[in-house]
C-alpha cells in the first residue's frame, strides 16, 4: 500500500479466517469492516466451535504474525496413538506408538480465538456491521471497498465460488463428525499415564479399522478453560456412524462418547467415564459432515465485482487431520504479507496469484495428507508401511505426525520406493530392518477402573 493511501477492505464473516484478516488489515493501515450475521455475543457465546481448532506446530509461527499467544492451556507435545481391527472375538490389538511432536500443538476454542482478535480489532478502529449477507448484499459490499474477502465457511456464500474439480478429490463426506468437550480431569501425568510417559501432555488418537478414528486432546474452553475436546470420526459404513445420530445435545453427545469407549476402547473408557458435560455451554459440541472441497479461491459478483476466499470457503477440508484452522492462518498471513508492499488495486489477476502461492507452498499439501489420514485408497502403500514402521521406530513415528505441521514431505512421496525410502531415512537404517521388527501389539495396557 502507498504511502499516505487508506484502502478499504471489507471482510464477509467473523470466524477465526475473518477476524485474523480483519485485524492484520487493520493493523497494516487499512479501513477494514467485518461484516457478520451474528453480532459480538452471539458468535462468543451463542454458536458451537466449528473444529478443535488444534494449531500443529509451525502454524503457531505463522499466527504469530497476526496475533500474540494469549494461551497457556490446551498444549501437547506428541500424541498416543492405537490401532484396533476386527470385531467381537476376532477383534484385535494390532499397534500403538506414543511419539514427541519435536513442537508443541495448541488446541483452543475457536470462539475464543476468534473473540479475542475481534476484540483487537475494534479497539484499533475497526468496524463490525451486524446482519445477513446475500448475494445482492455481497455485490453492495464489493462494489464500496477496494478489497473484499469472504470468510463465511463451508456453507454461506461459499458457492459464489465455482468448485475447482480438478483439485476436488471428493462429492461427499467422507466421515461423519462428533465433536464434544468435556470437563473434569486434568491435563497432568497421571491422566492417560498407562498410554504415555507424558500422559495428559499427549493427546490421544485411537483408529478402529472399520469404523474410524476418535482424537482426544487438552482442550481451552472459552468458559471454564482447561477441558477435554473430543472428535469421532465416523466411517459412513461403519457401526459409530449410526451411534453419532443419537447425539441431540452435549449429555447425548457425551453418551455416545462413552457408550462408543466402553464397546471399542474399553482400555480407556475408565479415564472417559470420569469427564462430563459443560453445563454454561450448552453449545459445547457438534454433529455434521464435510465434504472436502477446493474452489476457485477468486471470483465476481453478480454486477462483476472482484471478491476472494479465505478460510474454509477457499478449501475445505475433514479435520481427521487438523488442516483446517492451520490452513486458515497461513493463507491470512501469506495474504497479509503480500498486502503490505502492495500498491494499486487488488485485481482478480493478483488475487489469483497469492491464492496459487499459498496453494504452492501449502495447501496442495494440506488436502494431500488430509487424504493419507483419511485412509485413502492412493496411499495405501503410505499406510501399510510407515503405521508399523512407526510403531517400532519413534523417530518415524515423529516424523508421521510431523505432516500435521508441515504436510509438504509428503508430496515427495509419490511411489512405494519413496516411503520406503523416507523411513529409512528417518530411522538411519533399512526400511526392511525397521519393518522386519513389527510384531501386533497383543494387548494395550488399561486404565484403572475406579
Amino acid at each position: 500500500m502507498s504511502e499516505g493511501q487508506k484502502q478499504s477492505v471489507a471482510v464477509v464473516g467473523a470466524g477465526l479466517a475473518g477476524t485474523s484478516a480483519a485485524l492484520g488489515f487493520v493493523d497494516l493501515g487499512y479501513d477494514v469492516t467485518i461484516y457478520s450475521d451474528k453480532d459480538r455475543d452471539a458468535l462468543r457465546n451463542k454458536v458451537p466451535p466449528t473444529g478443535v481448532g488444534v494449531l500443529f506446530g509451525a502454524s503457531r509461527d505463522w499466527d504469530a504474525k497476526i496475533i500474540e499467544d494469549l494461551y497457556e492451556i490446551g498444549n501437547t507435545t506428541g500424541i498416543s496413538v492405537r490401532l484396533k481391527s476386527g470385531s467381537g472375538d476376532e477383534r484385535a490389538d494390532v499397534l500403538e506408538f506414543n511419539p514427541d511432536f519435536g513442537y508443541v500443538a495448541q488446541a483452543v476454542d475457536l470462539r475464543l480465538r476468534g473473540d479475542d482478535r475481534l476484540g483487537r480489532f475494534l479497539e484499533r478502529g475497526g468496524k463490525l456491521e451486524v446482519g445477513e449477507v446475500d448475494d445482492d448484499r455481497l455485490d453492495a459490499i464489493a462494489a464500496s471497498h477496494d478489497l473484499t474477502l469472504v470468510a463465511t465457511g463451508k456453507r454461506g456464500l461459499a458457492d459464489v465460488f465455482p468448485i475447482d474439480d480438478a483439485r476436488t478429490h471428493y462429492r461427499e463426506p467422507q466421515r461423519k463428525l462428533l465433536q464434544a468437550t468435556l470437563q473434569g480431569v486434568g491435563d497432568g501425568p497421571e491422566v492417560f499415564d498407562y498410554r504415555s510417559r507424558e500422559g495428559g501432555k499427549h493427546a490421544v488418537f485411537n483408529l478402529d479399522a472399520e469404523n474410524g478414528e476418535i482424537y482426544v486432546g487438552p482442550f481451552h474452553h472459552k468458559d471454564i478453560g482447561l477441558s477435554w475436546s473430543f472428535i469421532v470420526f465416523a466411517k459412513p459404513d461403519g457401526e459409530w456412524a449410526a451411534k453419532i445420530d443419537g447425539a441431540t445435545d452435549n449429555a447425548s453427545a457425551r453418551q455416545v462418547l462413552v457408550d462408543i469407549f466402553r464397546e471399542y476402547f474399553p482400555n480407556d473408557a475408565p479415564v472417559v467415564e470420569k469427564l462430563q458435560v459443560i453445563d454454561a455451554d450448552p453449545y459445547s459440541w457438534l454433529k455434521g459432515a464435510v465434504t472436502p472441497t477446493v474452489r476457485k479461491a477468486v471470483s465476481t459478483t453478480k454486477n462483476g465485482h472482484v471478491v476472494a476466499a479465505i478460510g474454509d470457503t477457499a478449501i475445505a477440508v475433514d479435520p481427521v487431520a487438523g488442516q483446517g484452522a492451520q490452513g486458515s492462518l497461513i493463507q491470512v498471513a501469506d495474504l497479509l504479507a503480500a498486502a503490505k508492499d502492495h500498491e494499486g488495486e487488488f485485481t482478480a489477476e493478483w488475487l489469483s496469484a497469492q491464492f496459487e502461492k499459498y496453494w504452492e507452498s501449502r495447501g496442495k499439501a494440506a488436502v494431500e495428507v488430509t487424504r493419507l489420514y483419511l485412509g485413502d485408497p492412493d496411499y495405501a502403500d503410505h499406510l501399510e508401511l510407515s503405521f508399523p514402521a512407526a510403531s517400532v521406530n519413534s523417530d518415524v513415528a515423529s516424523a508421521l505426525f510431523g505432516l500435521l505441521s508441515d504436510p509438504n514431505p509428503l508430496l515427495t512421496l509419490e511411489t512405494r520406493d519413496d516411503v520406503l525410502g523416507f523411513i529409512g531415512a528417518v530411522a538411519g537404517e533399512p526400511a526392511d530392518d525397521v519393518l522386519a521388527k513389527f510384531e501386533p501389539a497383543g494387548q494395550f495396557s488399561s486404565a484403572a477402573v475406579a
